[in-house]
């Protein structure tokens, strides 16, 4: 019917255990309004020996029967497209049961891995249709299961059914589409991530396209960093998790005159709690690699500098631990389908704000450009003179250069990189320096609460160093931030 809004599909992973009894769990049953559908589901996945449709990212997927089609599904998103969490495999083509598609150039297709199982359906209220496919992936003797769960009905629907559901299962965004685990499976290979890094925005998208765009680009990079984090043994997984709150939050406040809604403000108030979470287990981390292996390498065999490294190993533990908590609540797996609602509920258009809504039809660059110019006047109000601040004007200054750099970044190419290098560097380099000062600072707070007792030597010793260090660090933050005040600023180029 004309007029009529697109059915939504909606994928979550599901841990395999849970799938066995899945629709009697209370928060499904509650809502079922019709009988349970189940049929046998087998599938098997082709490529040529080099990996070429991989590459590509796209993948043939093929059921079993001389006649069945193939389907060439999009496997992993293309790099210059939009992507939103959940969103299920494209079908970009039907073939014929023996055809090969154009991007394997020629070459002969190969089996990579099948799946054996079934889908069962259940229709629920709201007009949505909840469909479990479960079963197994096999290549030769080996096999892994495998469970996802697609929620199709109106869109709004099928959001207020997700997030209820969340609150009571594990259920996230897969990490990865089913063909992209056949495909690593078969290869011995790692998962690829959709999406890594910065945002890249294209010249041509306008206000709320670019919006939606970092945003699904920064949950998928959350969602990517969540596993590494909860493990706990690689530091990286909570470094890149904060470098992603922080990007996402930036990002929001920037579009903020042009598309603010209370969901919005809702959502950032989920992500600062996040952050808070991360902050300790962060802290320790980088404590532990830094001050701590310097004073264990300068002082080898001490006594008192041991203990203190074992405490802060146990204040790292217990902040992960609390990380851990945090990222296996309902408030966490609802935090990120609020994420993806916003994508498509777009709340800001609600707002009767005649103002926010000319931002958001002029030109994405007007808006990056008004952003950058009031992040860049905020930072630079403290004056040329940064060498003796007192260290919670520093601290606040390193802040302002970081949301300056995450904006920059985020804006760049729509200024073009010959116009945008030499100012991103530079600033690079000063945040480069106000990192190295803070940790130092960081590090001082620290060893302070351990400053009682037999703690108290090691400690102190701690602190001189790190004022040590803080001093060297200071001298050239100081450097480089007067080679960024002499930096044109891209923006305002003509």
């Amino acid at each position: 019917m004309s007029g009529t809004t697109p059915a939504l599909n909606l994928e979550a992973a599901l841990d395999p255990v849970e799938a066995a009894g899945f629709f009697r769990h209370p928060a499904l049953s509650a809502r079922r309004t019709g009988r349970t559908r189940s049929v046998a589901v087998a599938l098997s996945w082709l490529d040529t020996a080099k990996g070429a449709l991989a590459e590509e990212g796209l993948a043939l997927e093929a059921a079993p029967g001389p006649r069945a089609p193939r389907r060439l599904i999009r496997a992993m998103p293309a790099a210059d497209t939009p992507w939103r969490p959940g969103s299920p495999s494209a079908v970009l083509d039907s073939l014929a049961p023996d055809a090969v598609p154009a991007a394997a150039g020629g070459a002969a297709l190969l089996p990579l891995s099948a799946f054996t199982g079934r889908r069962v359906s259940v229709p629920l209220t709201g007009a949505v249709e909840a469909s479990l496919l479960y079963g197994t992936l096999r290549v030769e003797a080996a096999e892994r299961p495998v469970a996802r769960l697609t929620l199709t009905g109106p869109p709004a629907a099928v959001l207020e059914t997700m997030r209820d559901l969340a609150g009571a299962l594990p259920l996230l965004p897969p990490r990865a589409s089913l063909a992209e685990e056949a495909r690593a499976f078969a290869r011995h290979d790692k998962l690829r991530p959709r999406r890594l890094g910065a945002p890249r925005l294209a010249a041509d998208l306008d206000v709320e396209a670019a919006l939606r765009g970092v945003i699904g680009h920064l949950l998928e990079v959350l969602l990517w960093h969540t596993p590494v984090a909860v493990a706990g043994e690689d530091p990286s997984g909570v470094h890149q998790m904060r470098v992603a709150l922080r990007r996402l939050r930036s990002a929001l406040k920037a579009f903020r005159p042009a598309a603010d809604a209370p969901a919005l403000r809702r959502f950032d108030q989920g992500l600062k709690g996040l952050a808070r979470t991360l902050g300790p287990a962060r802290d320790w981390d980088v404590f532990l690699a830094g001050l701590g292996a310097e004073l264990a390498e300068a002082l080898p065999g001490e006594p008192r500098i041991a203990a203190l490294l074992e405490a802060g190993q146990r204040h790292r533990a217990a902040g992960y631990e609390a990380l851990r908590g945090l990222l296996a609540s309902p408030a966490f797996r609802q935090l990120v389908w609020d994420g993806v609602a916003l994508d498509l509920e777009h709340p800001w258009r609600a707002e009767d704000n005649a103002k926010a809504a000319a931002r958001r039809d002029a030109p994405l660059e007007d808006l990056a450009s008004h952003m950058l110019s009031k992040a860049w006047r905020r930072m630079t109000e403290v004056g040329e003179d940064i060498a003796d601040l007192p260290d919670a004007e520093f601290h606040a200054l390193r802040l302002h250069g970081k949301r300056l750099r995450y904006l920059a970044e985020l804006f760049a190419p729509l200024f073009g990189r010959k116009r945008s290098r030499r100012f991103l560097e530079r600033l690079a380099e000063t945040q480069e320096q106000f990192g190295l000062a803070n940790d130092a600072s960081v590090a001082r707070a620290l060893v302070a609460g351990e400053s009682h007792g037999t703690g108290a030597w090691a400690a102190g010793v701690a602190e001189g160093w790190v004022l040590a260090r803080s001093r060297r660090a200071r001298s050239r933050a100081a450097k480089a931030w007067g080679d960024l005040l002499s930096t044109e600023a891209f923006w305002n180029q003509g």
